[in-house]
């Protein structure tokens, strides 16, 4: 179904929303946290790190991964959303490495730079 190796064992999923958006995008955080049992993180109403809309993020494992990516194809409703593992190379991980369920939105790849 994927393309993320076993050797991954950590994850984030970032769903994307704005104004329109926003009561759907609260609804699916509060489902993937009761229906699916995961993580979720700050529901994100401005952009915050390399995230150019607002967003939550989901964390999971690479046992997690085959129920997740599937579910959120069928609930995004049109909602972009970044799967990603979680290394030790945040550039790599956001952009190499990454897979988009819907569109793919430019992120703020900077913050990963050396300056």
């Amino acid at each position: 179904m994927t393309r993320f190796s076993a050797s991954f064992s950590h994850y984030h999923a970032h769903v994307y929303f704005d104004e329109n958006s926003l009561s759907y995008a609260q609804q699916l955080r509060e489902r993937v946290g009761k229906e699916l049992g995961l993580a979720v993180g700050n529901f994100n109403t401005r952009p915050v790190g390399p995230h150019p809309k607002w967003s939550f993020e989901i964390d999971f494992t690479h046992g997690e991964l085959e129920l997740l990516v599937p579910w959120l194809e069928q609930y995004r409703q049109g909602l972009s959303v970044l799967v990603h593992p979680v290394t030790q190379d945040e550039l790599k991980d956001h952009t190499d490495s990454a897979l988009w369920l819907g569109e793919a939105l430019s992120l703020s790849l900077e913050i990963f730079m050396d300056n």
